[in-house]
């Protein structure tokens, strides 16, 4: 059974299914003739999954589909893209004199953030956002450290002298349409925004009244020298409305100064809904900074040597010298049937922590002194 014969089976359109997922038909339809994004076509596969899963199709049928569905990424694409985790065994910490993990909780301060050129620019993107009342959405693949930074960035407020209310609604089930969990909308902002800057306020019941009782309240504070950042998570599961009707927060000023701040954590989809041919949100397009998170590639060695030196280990203890240019080749990922110019590196700290410990393992069972090439090539 193809792909489409199946979502025929389980009663969905190509239209309802790309509006479940968030994009344009069109879009949708390009990839059930075989044209899968090149970046995001594994994660697109699971959110394929998931819908069909929810109409009833079995898992052997979403296989098969799959299966015989032209240039669709493979199983063993998405254990690639993800790595697995696997916590550090008990052998694995003895045999490397590690009294913990180092990958476990391991970034409570700001200190154990490993700032690399393009971390080090997200910081500063972010904290001029806070400062200025900007619009920025920080874009990255799952694990490359977002919400350390977003965390990192209220640290740093807390710290400092500038008195910025840093807003993040709870995100918590959010989900890009209601099909498949809740979706935000602007209402739920203004709720978020008004509890804030006044807990114990009781909310207008009309949305006229409920948005004016926010903006006298932004004034308020504003005019008292604060200033407002609306820090959203998971910012590719925002509703097209929603992520339109954020150009009309920004909007919302005392005479000609801004109150209010908004900065987006998102995944790589994000990009793919605010394609500025979409009308909807050509507008938001036009006026929201990107600032993407890069993988670590020519950082990894420091990156490590930070982490292992958390516990008076280096680097050269664990790891053997060919090691690290094969934890670079080991995470480069190629799309079946992609080319060669469609090749990225997935190097984000969440994949190299969950590969050094199935690495670490390995070495251990073995009784290996080190991880090499060798290891790494078998994890």
């Amino acid at each position: 059974m193809s792909l489409i014969h199946l979502l025929d089976e389980v009663g969905l359109s190509q239209r309802q299914a790309a509006r479940e997922l968030g994009f344009r038909k069109s879009f949708f339809n390009r990839v059930m003739h075989g044209r899968w994004p090149a970046r995001t076509g594994a994660r697109l596969r699971m959110q394929l999954e998931g819908v069909l899963t929810q109409r009833g199709a079995t898992p052997e049928q979403i296989q098969t589909a799959f299966e015989t569905a032209p240039n669709a990424p493979t199983t063993s694409e998405i254990d690639t893209m993800l790595m697995r985790n696997e916590a550090l065994t008990l052998e694995a910490r003895q045999h490397f004199k590690l009294p913990r993990s180092p990958f476990v909780d391991d970034v409570a301060t700001p200190a154990d953030v490993f700032q690399t050129p393009s971390v080090r620019y997200v910081r500063a993107a972010l904290m001029d956002c806070a400062q200025h009342h900007g619009f920025i959405a920080v874009v990255g693949e799952s694990g490359a450290g977002k919400s350390t930074l977003a965390e990192d960035l209220e640290e740093r407020i807390k710290a400092g002298s500038a008195d910025v209310a840093v807003i993040r609604p709870y995100v918590q089930g959010m989900e890009l349409n209601d099909a498949k969990g809740k979706t935000m909308k602007s209402g739920h902002l203004a709720e978020a925004l008004t509890h804030a800057l006044d807990p114990i306020a009781e909310l207008k019941s009309s949305p006229q009244a409920r948005f004016q009782q926010l903006h006298d309240k932004l004034k308020t504070s504003a005019r008292a020298g604060r200033r407002h950042l609306l820090l959203i998570e998971e910012a590719h599961c925002l509703p097209t409305a929603t992520l339109k009707h954020l150009k009309r927060f920004l909007e919302l000023k005392d005479g000609m100064r801004r109150l209010l701040g908004v900065a987006l954590i998102a995944q790589p989809e994000l990009l793919e809904r605010l394609n500025s041919q979409s009308a909807e949100v050509r507008e938001v397009m036009q006026r929201l900074e990107i600032v993407r998170l890069d993988p670590l590639d020519g950082e990894l060695e420091g990156y490590l040597s930070h982490k292992f030196a958390r516990f008076n280990l280096k680097i050269e203890d664990v790891l053997a010298p060919e090691a690290i240019d094969a934890i670079r080749a080991r995470l480069i990922h190629l799309p079946r049937g992609g080319r060669q110019q469609d090749a990225r590196s997935i190097c984000y700290p969440l994949v190299v922590n969950n590969l050094i410990c199935r690495a670490m393992n390995a070495a251990a069972r073995a009784a290996w002194p080190k991880v090499d090439a060798q290891v790494i090539a078998g994890c």
